[in-house]
């Protein structure tokens, strides 16, 4: 049953309520990282190289990008870098980040921030720190990466820039930074959606539009300082053609989310006491753990992709995609066996 092990699975999940809702950038973001990067102290031979990393803040609502670099992976670092995203792109009122079991095969480094971020001394400090400001901090079941495509596709998108752009020319943390910022510049000027309808009209909307009101390419306006104030337009207009801008997000944009590439049908919803085996990408089939469910997350439409599974060694918290359930006759095999080994 192992070798041929097929994984749960349930219709795609409507999407979140801070995915479709009108809201600031970023008042709903996602944290991911990017990296390693080598970067040199100077342009003089000789020099030593040194990591350096891409922190990369994604806005659920109009998809919009923010990067940070840093210069390592530790705690301080990353209060750092988060301090400075809420200095120029204001306070999110939530977070959602990868949980350190999603890192198997990322680096080691890599890996160990995650870990660090998600342990519970670690989520003391940065609770409290982030408590006084009113922020949340989410993390998406372990190994789940899928729960995390919105900022999987960032880190996708940046690294294909960043290898057109860099290649393999070893930058200095100056340089480097510079083109992370251009690169930031290129996702926020991506396409969502037609402005209108009309054929002759290339006009498109970007998450530039959320963030400074127009596109990143499009040219300086006039200065109006010296105008005078019978002659300015009314700012009344000026709302009329921001909300116009999310009208057009409400209609169109958020009509293409809809669509969903995978997991069409609905499946069973898997039940307390299945016995499963667990799916670990970094072993053999012969050598997944055993488990039965025993409790149930469902999700807001009542389907249910996270479970919680008891193993041998304790209780796993996984997403259906990661687990293959056995067959109803060979788990009352199994339990027929529990009790009669429990009646010797």
């Amino acid at each position: 049953h192992r070798l041929k092990a097929q994984m749960a699975h349930q219709i795609m999940g409507n999407l979140p309520a801070n995915r479709i809702t009108p809201s600031r950038p970023f008042s709903t973001t996602g944290i991911d990282y990017c990296g390693p990067f080598f970067t040199r102290q100077s342009k003089s031979r000789g020099n030593i190289s040194t990591k350096s990393y891409i922190c990369i803040f994604v806005c659920f609502s109009t998809k919009a990008v923010h990067m940070e670099l840093v210069e390592d992976l530790t705690a301080i670092a990353f209060l750092a870098a988060l301090k400075r995203f809420i200095a120029r792109r204001g306070k999110p009122n939530i977070i959602h980040s990868d949980n350190a079991t999603n890192f198997a095969k990322a680096s080691s480094d890599l890996k160990e921030l995650y870990e660090i971020l998600s342990s519970p001394s670690h989520q003391t400090n940065i609770s409290s720190c982030l408590a006084n400001q009113g922020i949340q901090w989410e993390f998406i079941p372990p190994a789940s990466p899928h729960f995390g495509a919105l900022w999987e596709a960032a880190v996708k998108s940046t690294k294909y820039h960043l290898r057109r752009v860099v290649g393999l020319t070893r930058l200095t943390y100056s340089e480097l930074n510079t083109i992370v910022i251009q690169v930031e510049s290129f996702l926020n000027s991506r396409p969502l959606t037609p402005l209108s309808s009309d054929p002759n009209d290339l006009s498109v909307l970007t998450p530039a539009h959320f963030l400074i009101g127009e596109s990143l390419a499009a040219a300086p306006e006039q200065d109006l300082t010296d105008v005078k104030m019978n002659r300015l337009t009314r700012w009344q207009l000026v709302q009329q053609l921001s909300q116009h801008i999310w009208s057009r997000w409400t209609r169109e944009y958020l009509s293409s989310l809809q669509q969903r590439t995978k997991w069409k049908t609905t499946s069973s919803n898997l039940k307390i006491g299945t016995m499963v085996y667990i799916k670990d990408d970094n072993s053999t089939p012969l050598t997944w753990k055993l488990g039965r469910i025993i409790d149930l997350h469902p999700g807001s439409d009542g389907h249910i992709r996270v479970v919680s599974v008891k193993t041998s060694t304790g209780i796993l918290k996984r997403t259906i995609t990661k687990l293959c359930p056995l067959p109803e006759d060979h788990t009352r095999a199994e339990d027929q066996q529990n009790e009669s080994r429990k009646s010797f």
